[in-house]
C-alpha cells in the first residue's frame, strides 16, 4: 500500500483569518465547520495549555465529518519539565488521554504531539522522560519535536524507533542551536512542521509575530522531494504535514499551495482530499 498524506495546519480559530480565510462575519464557533471543508486534519494546540474536557472533544467530533481527523499536542506540564522533575509524569498527561478518548475511540485521533522546549537537552534524565511519556499513553501514536539541534544523532534516531515514537521533522529558521531540516523516520507515520523563517522576531515574539512568515514555493520545493523521499520508506504509512505560520492566514495558503506541488509528484489519489459527510 502507498501511504497517504494529510495536509492542514496548527489550529483553525484564528480571528485574523476572517475575511482572508473564512467569509466577513464568521463567528468562532463556526470556523472547525469551515475549516474542514478545506482539510482533512488540524493539529490543536490549545491542549498545550490546558486539558480539555472530553465533551470538547466529542463536540468537535460531531461538527466535523466522519474521516477529518485531528493531532493534539500534550500539555506543557507534560513536556516543559524541570530536570529534576524529568522522569516523573505531570497528572495532566493521563487527564489528556481521557480527554481526547472521544475521537480515539472513534478512530479520529492521528497522533499525540510532543512538543520539547530549546532548554531540553539530550541527558539521561530527559531520555528517560521520553521512555515515561511513552509509558503512559501505551495506546496513542505520539511524535516528538526537539527544538534544540543536539537531539539530531543516530542515539536519538534509535531511542524513538524502539518507542514507536516518530520525529518531528520541521522548518524553521536557521539558527544554529536549531534542528536542521531532515527527513528522518522512526515510526510507521511521519509528522512535519513548518513555522516560517523568521529570524527576527523568533526568540523574542510572541506566538503570532514569530510565525509570521509566508513561504515561497522555492522555498517549499526541498520539502517536497524530502516528502517523496519519506513517503518512498516501505515502514511509513501515512505523512502528516501542518503548518503553523497562522497569521492572516498564510498558513493556509502555503498549505494549499504545498498540497499542489506534492499532488505533481506522488501518484493519484496518495493526498488526501477534505472529506465529505
Amino acid at each position: 500500500m502507498r501511504p497517504s498524506v494529510a495536509i492542514g495546519t496548527c489550529g483553525f480559530s484564528y480571528r485574523d483569518w476572517v475575511g482572508p480565510v473564512y467569509p466577513k462575519g464568521t463567528k468562532p464557533a463556526q470556523m472547525l465547520e469551515l475549516y474542514a471543508q478545506r482539510f482533512p486534519i488540524v493539529e490543536i494546540d490549545a491542549t498545550y495549555y490546558r486539558v480539555l474536557p472530553a465533551a470538547t472533544f466529542a463536540a468537535m467530533a460531531q461538527r466535523t465529518p466522519d474521516r477529518f481527523r485531528f493531532t493534539a499536542k500534550l500539555p506543557g506540564t507534560g513536556t516543559h519539565v524541570p530536570v529534576e522533575l524529568a522522569g516523573k509524569v505531570h497528572d495532566d498527561v493521563l487527564a489528556f488521554r481521557e480527554s481526547v478518548d472521544p475521537i480515539v475511540a472513534a478512530g479520529r485521533f492521528a497522533a499525540a504531539l510532543m512538543q520539547f522546549p530549546t532548554s531540553f537537552h539530550p541527558s539521561d534524565a530527559t531520555r528517560d522522560h521520553i521512555v515515561a511519556l511513552r509509558r503512559a499513553l501505551p495506546d496513542l501514536r505520539l511524535a516528538a519535536e526537539f527544538r534544540h539541534r543536539e537531539w539530531q544523532t543516530n542515539e536519538t534516531l534509535e531511542l524513538l524507533r524502539g518507542l514507536k515514537i516518530a520525529l518531528v521533522n520541521v522548518d524553521e529558521p536557521h539558527f544554529k542551536d536549531l534542528p536542521r531540516p531532515s527527513a528522518d523516520v522512526t515510526a510507521d507515520f511521519s509528522y512535519l512542521r513548518f513555522h516560517g523563517r523568521n529570524y527576527k522576531t523568533w526568540w523574542k515574539g510572541d506566538s503570532a509575530s514569530r510565525y509570521d512568515y509566508e513561504y515561497s514555493k522555492e522555498e517549499l520545493e526541498p520539502w517536497v522531494h524530502r516528502l517523496v523521499d519519506t513517503a518512498a520508506n516501505p515502514d511509513v504509512r501515512e505523512v502528516l504535514v501542518f503548518l503553523n505560520n497562522h497569521p492572516r492566514g498564510q498558513a493556509v495558503r502555503n498549505a494549499q499551495l504545498f498540497e499542489e506541488m506534492v499532488e505533481a509528484v506522488l501518484p493519484p489519489g496518495s493526498v488526501q482530499g477534505a472529506p465529505t459527510r
